[in-house]
């Protein structure tokens, strides 16, 4: 079975992000499972910074570190990444040579063929097509693709640096390089979560996004923009988070479906809109895309340390949602779902994703867009004689309709109210109205999606986890399991509220998180009574790996 781990390092500007997406996209052109994503410091120029593509014959959707093929752009990068090479991997590299190394003068190449050393990273990428064993045919398509809208004298200079370097390597294969990867006929995807919640936000009728840009998050708001005419969607750059937040709910307020995106330290400042939000009953969406903190913090790295701090944002007590996606498929979904509920229910809606999920590239096979919409919970307004925006009933949800759409004004206030929205001291009321709000939470409840189960029937261990570790967690189950070992897994997506679920007995469990201080597994303690043994932990910015989850379950 194909399964080949290309790693590509180099200083930031060397243009090590072009050549990995040439190769994803390259890869998944010849009708196989690409897989990328990036390890690289805050830093505009400079540093020691690479970019992983796992190419397979069958979806993995998670990363490797040892590589088959190592390429390296310059020597700082080469001494920090060279260790990942397998003792049978394959160097691709400018000037050094050796029994399995493929020597490919990639500046000179650039210089004699083009004038120009700015095509070192075409170069490259033709030399790593050629390694990987894959149709010179399928790169040229790519790179045809990518450079179209730079004209044609750009597109022929890629075209012939590809080309060159393709050749170089590939008369330098013979007898090292094992790998041949035909042409088959799969067509996939190739996508970052970032585009899938961009996608699935507009697919779910948002039509109004506010962000200030703040990494991982900036890529929602880049890619909604880029595309606002086809996709309808009206795109603002706000001055600040406080600001963006109250946007969205302003927006989502005047009738249309309306998100927010941000990191750790901008949700930081949204806190007090989420509980607008909540006494106002103003349904609205938002990202926070988790990146290793306290403060800045590592902002180029990932991490899962917001869970809590979502969970348990905003002052006061009322019903919210949060969800934790696990691909971009399931991105597109949950975001989609999220607009559904926040609206049915008339509460915010949190999407807790992080950078390994927003800024990777993954191979799926197609969205389900027959179930994206409902907007089947707005109140007729030719229905209500006396339009009671926040009527007590026994469901919790009053009907909401927008201003223009009733007789009268409707009022919206942060204060306490009675039933029509106007302010109120009767703390006999205040009472009813804590009542209502949060009636809405059980309610919502039977709605959750389950945990997804993974071997757990005969299980004596089992892995407890959350968001995008999904597909590292299951592989090394599956790896586990195949050296004997009776381990599952328990994977939520979906966190509050937390469903009714009855988890297995006698059985040792383990959280496995990108956090230091394991907490889905004190969020599963303090809600279904459940006891930990281990967490499996990492925090030190890089995403979870099978092969880092096994050493720590194996070894403690």
């Amino acid at each position: 079975m194909i399964d080949i781990n290309v790693v590509v390092s180099g200083a930031a500007g060397q243009g090590i992000q072009t050549i990995g997406y040439i190769i994803a996209k390259t890869a998944s052109e010849a009708g196989y499972n690409a897989f990328s994503w990036q390890d690289y410091e805050s830093r505009i120029r400079g540093g020691s910074n690479s970019y992983r593509i796992r190419v397979s014959e069958d979806p993995a959707n998670s990363p490797l570190v040892k590589a088959d093929i190592f390429i390296a752009l310059d020597e700082k990068s080469k001494a920090k990444y060279r260790p990942l090479l397998k003792e049978d991997g394959i160097l691709v590299d400018e000037q050094e040579t050796g029994e399995r190394i493929i020597t490919v003068p990639f500046v000179d190449i650039a210089q004699s063929e083009l004038g120009d050393k700015l095509f070192v990273n075409t170069v490259a990428a033709g030399a790593l097509t050629a390694v990987m064993g894959i149709a010179w045919e399928s790169l040229k398509e790519v790179i045809l693709e990518e450079f179209s809208g730079k004209g044609d004298v750009i597109v022929s200079k890629n075209l012939t640096a590809a080309a060159e370097g393709y050749k170089f390597a590939r008369n330098s294969c013979e007898g090292i390089c094992p790998w041949v990867l035909p042409r088959r006929e799969q067509k996939h995807y190739l996508i970052s979560g970032n585009e899938a919640l961009a996608l699935g936000a507009a697919a779910g009728r948002c039509r109004f996004i506010a962000a200030y840009p703040m990494t991982p998050s900036t890529g929602i708001i880049t890619f909604l923009s880029k595309y606002k005419e086809r996709l309808k969607i009206f795109t603002e750059q706000a001055e600040d988070e406080i600001a963006a937040v109250n946007m969205a709910i302003g927006a989502s307020y005047a009738g249309v479906r309306a998100m927010t995106a941000s990191s750790g330290g901008g949700f930081a400042l949204m806190v007090e809109g989420i509980s607008l939000a909540g006494m106002t009953e103003t349904p609205v969406v938002i990202v926070l895309a988790q990146r290793p903190a306290p403060a800045t913090g590592l902002p180029t790295r990932t991490e899962q340390g917001d869970l809590l701090f979502a969970i348990n944002a905003g002052h006061g007590e009322f019903p919210k949602l949060v969800f934790a996606p696990s691909d971009p498929k399931d991105a597109f979904h949950k975001i989609v779902r999220a607009f559904n509920l926040a609206e049915k229910y008339q509460i915010p809606a949190i999407i807790l994703t992080d950078q390994h999920l927003a800024d990777s590239y993954f191979t799926l096979d197609d969205f389900e867009l027959d179930k994206v919409i409902n907007r089947s919970y707005l109140a007729n307004p030719d229905e209500i004689a006396n339009y009671k925006r926040y009527q007590l009933n026994e469901s919790g949800i009053s009907p909401m309709l927008y201003p223009g759409q009733s007789h009268h004004l409707v009022c919206c206030d942060s204060d306490e109210h009675d039933e029509y929205g106007h302010i109120t001291e009767d703390l006999e009321l205040r009472k009813r109205m804590v009542k209502k709000r949060l009636r809405k939470t059980e309610l919502l409840r039977k709605e959750i999606v389950p945990p997804e189960e993974k071997d757990i029937s005969d299980a004596t261990d089992v892995f407890l986890s959350w968001g995008s570790s999904r597909n590292a967690v299951f592989e090394a189950v599956d790896r586990l399991r195949e050296n004997g070992a009776r381990v599952g897994a328990i994977h939520f997506t979906e966190l509050l509220p937390l469903p009714e679920y009855e988890f297995p007995r006698d059985v040792n469990y383990y959280t496995v998180e990108s956090n230091a201080t394991g907490q889905l597994g004190r969020l599963l303690r303090s809600e279904y009574g459940i006891s930990v043994k281990r967490a499996i932990a990492r925090y030190d910015g890089l995403p979870l790996d099978h092969m880092y989850i096994m050493e720590g379950f194996v070894n403690g």
